[in-house]
């Protein structure tokens, strides 16, 4: 039997990740090949344009799975009804500006965003954040949506995640898919731990742990670091535009592996509200080690975590205990 369309909110659609993301979503990507949707697409007044170039497009792409676009500027009919909230607009910031500047313009945004979702969004609607200061920015959502469950709102990390991954496939010449359980820690910054003392290789000889492959500690410690930390600014540099269609991709695995279950024996990086696991604050939208099963996500118990981590895993919740302090301020 045909299954019931999900509705899927992208927020920011019009820009270079919603262009990115919209088709992957209509295609499949996101929720599975048998899985109609229905895409809720918002923008801001002065994007109208772009946005109903970029519902044109969907609809000249003739998806099978796209059962309806709705493109809107107007928030409450974008979040009418949505089961999946993929909050990719935000105020980016620009030159010159403070960040507690930039903290403010998007603790507005989301702010409206959050009330909007709350009142007029299906139940149990899941919310991915993806547009920077992202954890905090998740934060300020569920400070201002408290009937959606903070269970529900999280943050996007998993492209750290894949990013970690793929550094590791290159150093090894292995296939990506190979390489798993490599965990992001914290804040999606440059303070961010990308941690593989857990992760392990698929050889023909078995599983193999990556440091022991890698077996070279003072890039596992230092460039390998320090390379998935600062990936966004290097695409910058380089593309002379920020991270687009690897941002998409990873929000797609992100919630395709929240709905439809990690595979047994993997986990993934999803921000996600501390309950004080590994000794991080609670009260803290903060990256850790998750599986997912039955739509639901649970932090991964139990791993060992050295001195040179320990201090890693602090620092970056310091860091988001300070842009708490900083969005909170904007509210007062």
């Amino acid at each position: 039997m045909a299954k019931e369309p999900v509705r899927v909110l992208v927020t920011g659609a019009a820009g270079q990740i919603g262009y990115a993301l919209v088709p992957m979503i209509a295609r499949g990507v996101m929720l599975g090949a048998d899985q109609p949707v229905i895409l809720h697409l918002l923008d801001i007044p002065p994007a109208a344009e772009a946005l109903n170039g970029v519902k044109m497009e969907l609809v000249d792409a003739a998806f099978p799975l796209l059962k309806g676009v709705i493109a809107t500027t107007d928030v409450v009919e974008a979040c009418t009804g949505v089961n999946i909230a993929v909050m990719v607009g935000g105020f980016p910031r620009k030159e010159g500006m403070e960040r507690k500047d930039v903290m403010s313009k998007n603790v507005s945004i989301y702010k409206s965003q959050a009330s909007a979702l709350e009142k007029h969004a299906a139940a149990n609607c899941k919310v991915l954040v993806v547009a920077n200061p992202a954890n905090t920015n998740a934060l300020i959502l569920k400070e201002f949506a408290p009937s959606i469950p903070e269970k529900n709102i999280t943050c996007l990390t998993r492209l750290d995640h894949n990013r970690a991954l793929g550094q590791v496939s290159e150093i090894l010449n292995v296939q990506v898919s190979d390489v798993k359980n490599v965990i992001i820690w914290g804040n999606h910054s440059s303070t961010q731990y990308p941690d593989v003392n857990h992760a392990t290789v698929k050889t023909p000889s078995g599983e193999k742990a990556v440091r022991e492959l890698v077996a070279d500690d003072a890039w596992l410690t230092g460039e390998f670091i320090t390379t998935v930390q600062q990936r966004g600014a290097a695409i910058i540099k380089a593309r002379k535009l920020s991270s687009a269609l690897s941002a998409a991709s990873s929000a797609c695995d992100h919630i395709r592996d929240w709905v439809l279950g990690t595979p047994e024996g993997t986990w993934v990086s999803m921000g996600v509200y501390s309950d004080g696991s590994y000794n991080v604050p609670s009260g803290l939208i903060y990256s850790f080690p998750v599986t997912c099963q039955n739509g639901e996500w649970k932090i991964v118990q139990g791993l060992s975590i050295d001195e040179f981590s320990r201090k890693k895993l602090d620092a970056t919740a310091d860091e988001l205990s300070e842009e708490k302090a900083l969005a909170y301020s904007c509210l007062s």
